[in-house]
């Protein structure tokens, strides 16, 4: 089992990470922090840093998340507040556009949560014209049963199943 790392045992790690992030010389910190060594301080910046600054970058990520969520919950709010004032008041054109801005707001959320996905869908009916041309290549292709099999193989997966 190697040797404890001393920059990341040391009371200061956080002021050392910070002034490697800032690109202070090696020589500078560990005069200012005298228990640890330049060649400690190289070693911690290239094997303990990076994860560092990864984890950092996620914590980030995951808190611009939640204030978007929280933007969006907020929007929905004040959609509903017009909508039961547009109700109250009996203007019908701006609750219907409420309703529908409430809708966009919902569909939004679902959508960052994962729960609605609003990429395309594509399926593909097999012609019977393709399934002709496909038994024609496939039987010229018999005397030759690589060409065939990689034939077969090339052709499957887009057709979603595993025979020709």
């Amino acid at each position: 089992m190697g040797r404890a790392c001393t920059v990341c045992e040391h009371p200061d790690r956080r002021a050392i990470d910070e002034a490697l992030v800032r690109g202070e010389s090696m020589r500078a910190l560990a005069a200012r922090y005298g228990t640890v060594g330049r060649m400690s301080l190289v070693r911690h910046r290239k094997e303990h840093l990076p994860e560092l600054l990864a984890k950092a970058y996620e914590a980030e990520r995951v808190a611009e998340a939640d204030k978007l969520l929280m933007d969006i919950r907020r929007i929905q709010t004040r959609t509903l507040l017009m909508l039961q004032e547009a109700e109250s008041s009996g203007d019908l054109r701006t609750a219907l556009a409420a309703v529908r801005e409430a809708r966009n707001n919902i569909a939004l959320l679902a959508e960052l949560r994962g729960q609605l996905d609003r990429r395309p869908v594509v399926n593909l009916v097999l012609s019977p014209e393709w399934l002709e041309l496909r038994a024609l290549i496939v039987g010229a292709l018999e005397p030759h049963p690589e060409a065939r099999d990689a034939v077969v193989r090339a052709i499957a997966p887009r057709e979603g199943n595993g025979s020709a």
